[in-house]
């Protein structure tokens, strides 16, 4: 394998500008950036051979674009920055195109399909607006493909990101028919159904550029069936469910499953450092010796904060015996506060958490922590004091924080799970899985994990971790790019 090329919005750098113009780069997160180690330093081993691997991201700020505009080429490796093994071409991009890809189509229209959350008699509306959006999404995926066009040894493999990005593979294998293509949706797959809320025309673009690629992979079977499923019904398109393959336009594209765990030894070294076992410490003097039940989510539509909250409450009102021993510690992270709805969320979770510590709350007692700054070792030391995770998604591609928290639990803790999260079809056999849409049915789940045994915990926690840790991104990378072979 002499060269991988992964793509991605978001990079494996970012960059920050101080006041007098000096750039700073920090090292991005996520199991993507994980994965990456299976083909850079991990894959060359002692001997320092292995594939040469070239990333290409968005711009995703000003600090970025200026970063790569004084880089030789928007090379950021080339500008003395360190990125861990891999080349880094960072695409500036038209701040303009940039937000109405991103924003517009991306997260507001995409992300709303896959997880199923328009308010269908008011939205979605495609209008004249709709369409330069979709230009935008249509010459933000076309900038991707030319740069990997252009980058591209011959014969070799392109592992492009997401949903961002769903239509450069078809867009990359035409102008590079020698590459192997693999796409990646981290996301759920709509159902014909909803999918089609789409305009026609815009649906048939995503389903056709996807299918541009050697190999389109999902998280979990369910998404993967899904996916055929709109396949079925896209004119030309030939779906073989035995195989797993769909043939259009002369091409054939198999479709597979590539489930994501954590990477439980890096975890729990990052654990272990000094920050989080600072804020362990702190938390244990806030909260004493009281059952601790925590989330840790960004505030995003998806992941049903308020619900998770009122479940709370519920719990509360009828199980009066839990008032003084039970806190709940609620990490809900701005996410994407550029778009109203998400605004009105972030308020909506304060709300109700100000509804319950006004309600039950005393001199000796808070019975909410709600935390909506950003505090990655502070969220680390409560998933390792967890009594209870409560992970309750209306719906979820995978859901990392589901896994990392059974393997950082210090004295096992119990997982309430909802059912519409894709980490389910692993971890239902020994998480406690509910309805997401039923409350009471949530509230009494987290009362039932609050009488479990210690034993019961510890012994369900264990198998728990097992399953999390069977995929790490490593494997889950190289996967992808083997199946490509």
């Amino acid at each position: 394998m002499s060269q991988v090329l992964v793509a991605s919005n978001r990079g494996p750098v970012s960059f920050s500008l101080s006041d007098d113009g000096g750039l700073t780069m920090r090292r991005g997160g996520g199991g993507l950036v994980s994965g990456l180690a299976a083909v850079t330093g991990a894959a060359r081993g002692t001997s320092g051979e292995g594939p040469d691997v070239l990333w290409v991201c968005a711009a995703l700020g000003e600090a970025d674009r200026e970063a790569a505009r004084r880089a030789p080429d928007g090379r950021i490796d080339l500008a003395g920055h360190e990125t861990g093994g891999a080349a880094v071409r960072m695409l500036d991009i038209p701040p303009g195109t940039f937000h109405r890809a991103y924003n517009a189509v991306a997260n507001s229209t995409l992300w709303f399909v896959h997880h199923l959350l328009y308010d269908t008699p008011r939205s979605p509306h495609f209008d004249a607006r709709a369409r330069r959006d979709w230009q935008s999404y249509e010459a933000y995926n076309a900038a991707f493909a030319d740069a990997l066009a252009r980058d591209a040894a011959p014969g070799a493999k392109a592992a492009i990101q997401d949903y961002h990005l769903s239509l450069a593979p078809r867009m990359l294998r035409e102008r590079r028919p020698d590459l192997r293509i693999v796409h990646f949706s981290h996301t759920p797959w709509a159902p014909p159904e909803y999918f089609g809320l789409l305009p026609d025309d815009m649906g048939a673009e995503i389903l056709l550029g996807i299918l541009g690629a050697d190999h389109a992979g999902f998280l979990t079977e369910r998404w993967a069936s899904a996916f055929l499923d709109c396949c079925e019904l896209l004119p030309g398109a030939r779906v073989d469910r035995a195989a797993r393959t769909v043939a259009c336009s002369g091409h054939v594209t198999q479709v597979g499953v590539h489930g994501l765990g954590v990477d439980g030894t890096a975890l729990r070294e990052r654990a272990a450092e000094q920050d989080v076992v600072e804020r362990a410490r702190g938390l244990r003097e806030q909260v004493g010796e009281r059952q601790l039940i925590v989330r840790v989510d960004r505030t995003e539509l998806s992941k049903n904060i308020v619900r998770g909250l009122a479940a709370y409450r519920e719990l509360l009102v009828n199980h009066p015996e839990w008032r003084g021993r039970v806190v709940h510690l609620a990490f809900a992270y701005p996410s994407r506060y550029d778009l109203t709805e998400y605004r009105e969320y972030t308020a909506s979770v304060q709300r109700m958490a100000k509804q319950i510590t006004d309600e039950f709350g005393t001199a000796a007692w808070d019975p909410l922590i709600l935390q909506v700054n950003d505090d990655y070792p502070r969220s680390l030391a409560a998933l390792r004091l967890a009594d209870v995770l409560l992970v309750n998604p209306i719906r979820d591609g995978m859901n990392l924080v589901a896994k990392e928290g059974p393997v950082l639990s210090e004295r096992g803790c119990a997982l309430v799970l909802s059912r519409e999260a894709g980490a389910a079809a692993e971890l239902s056999g020994d998480a406690l899985v509910v309805n997401p849409y039923d409350v009471s049915q949530t509230a009494e789940t987290l009362h039932r994990a609050l009488l479990m045994t210690r034993r019961e915990r510890s012994e369900r926690c264990a198998r728990l971790t097992t399953a999390a840790t069977a995929l790490p991104p490593r494997t889950w990378f190289a996967d992808q790019l083997a199946a490509l072979d």
